[in-house]
């Protein structure tokens, strides 16, 4: 089937023809999404598949093996009496994507080759929150640079780094433009980390944290797949990524998701962001540890570590023993996670609202309120069919999203990896 390119357009307006250079990567781009989907097949194959000329599909096919994004992986025979076909497959087992995240309290990072074969995996516990936006930087350069070297070992080189934040971030310029809980202003994420790398040439992208790790819920999660979702990460505040139609709601300006910031009691706390009665004073981990536990609440220096893994065991065996502190203060943030859920709702009919995050450690217990909660509330009832799913994906999410956003970066474009290609003779068009 002949695919169409849409044309691009110009200062005034009037649609262009797409130029040579826009086509042909498009094109690299359809064969190598192809063979991420299809698994290995032949050139005539993808000719078939695709609706390109025999010949373009040759073209593009010695392009891409030139920059090693795809491999031959022996012959395939075309019917009983056919003649065999070289099989080609993705490759790009060289080509690293780096998945980063820094939040209030650790530094997440998850690193894949392009064909998602995992490189490197860790959180390191961090106080961005105490430390302020230049030490933060300093440890999040340090750390790339320490996991680059990993990864290097292991045979891939980043085609891309994106790092997720929790706040507003204004990705086309890789500027945090407020990040509460971090405290950060206008911080130029992306120019400042590409400065603590020195020498080491690789894009760098900012991008909201909730955000990534919806991606990576609806890519690889427990609701995969699922075209209308809501993904919540459970940290010291709150964050949404917004799953319509199969696609992220980023919002005109690419603000979306700050759902934490939901106003839900006028007469409640304030929040980090300066404001009063905020979602997340009432269901963020730092909430349910000032409540739970509030000799080890967020900013006290009785506080023994930073690390979230570990306060929500402490919050887990105080359940498992039956304090009535701790269950009382589990089963408030179930309630209020069920009311600010029932909004969302409301607003956006999801099928699944994924909790992720300690909210996901402690789903056992918040999930029973938070549904009666959200049944109680919605203005559609029943017939809403919305229910509380824990993630899979721990902590890490927003880093396992940010790394499959460089592969798609990579399948977008393919001729940001390599050296530049030799000179063709075909043109790229399609049929």
């Amino acid at each position: 089937m002949t695919q169409r390119q849409s044309p691009t357009r110009s200062a005034n307006g009037l649609a262009q023809p797409l130029g040579h250079a826009s086509l042909r990567r498009a094109n690299l781009a359809l064969v190598l999404r192809h063979l991420r989907e299809e698994g290995s097949c032949s050139r005539a194959d993808i000719a078939d598949s695709t609706g390109l000329h025999r010949a373009t599909v040759s073209n593009l096919m010695a392009e891409l093996l030139e920059r090693g994004l795809v491999r031959e992986v022996g012959t395939e025979r075309a019917g009983a009496i056919g003649r065999p076909r070289r099989a080609v497959a993705l490759d790009g087992s060289h080509v690293g994507a780096l998945g980063m995240e820094i939040n209030v309290d650790y530094i997440a990072v998850h690193g894949t080759d392009l064909s998602g074969r995992v490189l490197v995996e860790r959180r390191i516990g961090f106080d961005a929150m105490g430390q302020g936006p230049d030490r933060s930087l300093a440890e999040l350069g340090r750390v790339t640079r320490r996991v680059i070297g990993d990864m290097k070992r292991a045979g891939a080189s980043p085609g891309g780094i994106v790092v997720g934040v929790p706040g507003l971030v204004d990705s086309g310029r890789g500027v945090v433009a407020f990040a509460p809980n971090l405290g950060w202003h206008g911080l130029p994420l992306a120019d400042r980390l590409r400065e603590e790398l020195g020498g080491l040439r690789v894009p760098v992208t900012v991008d909201n944290d909730a955000n990534l790790a919806a991606l990576a819920e609806f890519t690889s999660g427990v609701a995969a797949g699922t075209a209308d979702m809501v993904s919540l990460t459970g940290e010291v505040g709150v964050g949404g990524g917004i799953i319509v139609g199969g696609r992220l709601l980023r919002g005109a300006d690419g603000f979306s998701g700050e759902v934490g910031h939901l106003p839900v009691d006028p007469g409640g706390a304030r929040c980090g962001c300066g404001r009063v009665g905020c979602w997340e004073t009432k269901v963020g981990f730092a909430a349910l540890v000032r409540s739970a536990t509030p000799d080890q609440a967020y900013g006290l220096d009785t506080v023994p570590t930073p690390d979230p893994e570990e306060r929500v065991r402490e919050i887990a065996r105080g359940l498992a023993d039956g304090d009535e502190r701790t269950m009382g203060a589990v089963a408030e943030v179930g309630r209020w996670l069920g009311l600010g859920g029932s909004i969302l709702v409301n607003l956006f009919n999801p099928r699944v609202i994924v909790i992720g995050g300690y909210f996901a450690r402690l789903a056992e217990q918040l999930i029973p309120p938070a549904q009666a909660e959200l049944e109680q509330l919605v203005i559609a009832g029943p017939a809403a069919r919305c229910r509380f799913m824990a993630s899979n994906l721990g902590f890490g999410a927003a880093s396992r999203g940010a790394a499959s956003m460089v592969v798609d970066h990579i399948m977008d474009d393919p001729t940001a990896i390599g050296s530049a290609p030799v000179a063709h003779n075909i043109a790229g068009q399609r049929l």
